[in-house]
């Protein structure tokens, strides 16, 4: 039985039927079913049971395949890693991040990647739904998050930082909030996540931490539209540094209380690295990685986290986490 046989078994059974295997694999839901169907005369066992309402697995379809699956994931790893050693990173790199992030921070990189690194070609899937990475066959995703827990392998590559920002429009109608505490005093602009939408923290030098009430009349679902609404002046928001840093330097948007550190979650949160648990990581996998730790820009060292490996105490670690889009 080829390979691609086995793939296509395991695919079908991880994504529950055969049109959903067959968008993944590229192929004709029919041809999808008609292979399965061969494979199981050869065998001489019905693998899934199908019917109008119901596709699921036969038990004997578990057994082969729960023996399957692990041979088949060693076989890969040894045929990627030989041909590593042979032709040095190539191959498809499918990479997901958010939409903020990949427009704001990843994409500008690429140019610099691909001269780096030729023989990959990268699958880049923007979107801000938590795709699973072994369900969509995902090799590498950057999420924002504490630090994750769970059955994925982690590294962080970045300590998040916010930074609360006003258009100078805004303040000049409005006057500027000399405390955390005033912005209750303000229609904030805020993010469409869990602890976004209520209050926001604040931690002084001396490690105080405060917790402001925050409201407003506009909430919205993606960080890039939340930049574009505080540049027009319809309020203060909570923003990464990352999506804000350049209108800062360029003093379209004001930082307004650059003495402290914010979030709307926990300090601790960073941009993580993450990857499916597997024997054996590709190249081309490990060469992403190891550019984004070097190249991730840092143009201001006193307003920007440390790059790199995960500091002490948060090694690179399994974690799948529930992450916030960037």
């Amino acid at each position: 039985m080829e390979t691609d046989d086995l793939k296509i078994l395991l695919l079908v059974r991880r994504h529950g039927g055969f049109a959903a295997a067959a968008r993944a694999l590229g192929l004709n839901p029919a041809s999808v079913s008609r292979k399965v169907a061969e494979i199981e005369a050869r065998i001489g066992l019905r693998l899934f049971q199908r019917s109008t309402r119901r596709f699921s697995c036969t038990e004997a379809g578990d057994a082969f395949l729960d023996r399957v699956g692990p041979v088949l994931e060693e076989f890969e790893a040894a045929f990627g890693q030989a041909e590593d050693l042979a032709d040095g990173p190539k191959g498809t790199l499918r990479l997901t991040t958010s939409v903020a992030f990949g427009n704001e921070a990843l994409v500008p990189l690429l140019p610099a990647f691909h001269a780096a690194y030729p023989g990959i070609a990268l699958d880049l899937i923007l979107t801000d739904a938590a795709l699973d990475l072994v369900r969509d066959r995902i090799d590498l995703a950057l999420r924002l998050a504490p630090a994750p827990a769970g059955d994925l392998i982690s590294s962080r590559l970045l300590t998040a930082r916010y930074r609360v920002v006003a258009a100078p429009g805004y303040l000049q109608r409005h006057g500027r909030p000399g405390t955390p505490a005033d912005l209750a005093a303000h229609g904030t602009l805020r993010f469409a996540l869990p602890g976004f939408r209520d209050r926001w923290l604040f931690r002084d030098a001396a490690g105080a931490i405060a917790e402001v009430p925050v409201g407003g009349w506009l909430v919205i679902s993606n960080a890039l539209s939340l930049r574009l609404a505080c540049l027009q002046g319809l309020g203060p928001a909570l923003l990464a540094d990352w999506l804000v840093r350049r209108d800062i330097a360029a003093g379209t948007l004001t930082d307004l209380f650059p003495e402290f550190d914010v979030t709307a979650t926990r300090f601790d949160a960073g941009v993580w690295a993450l990857y499916p648990s597997r024997s054996y990581l590709p190249q081309r996998v490990r060469a992403m990685l190891d550019f984004l730790r070097g190249h991730l820009a840092r143009p201001d060292p006193s307003h920007m986290p440390e790059m790199g490996d995960a500091p002490a105490g948060v090694p690179e670690h399994q974690g799948r986490g529930a992450f916030e889009a960037l």
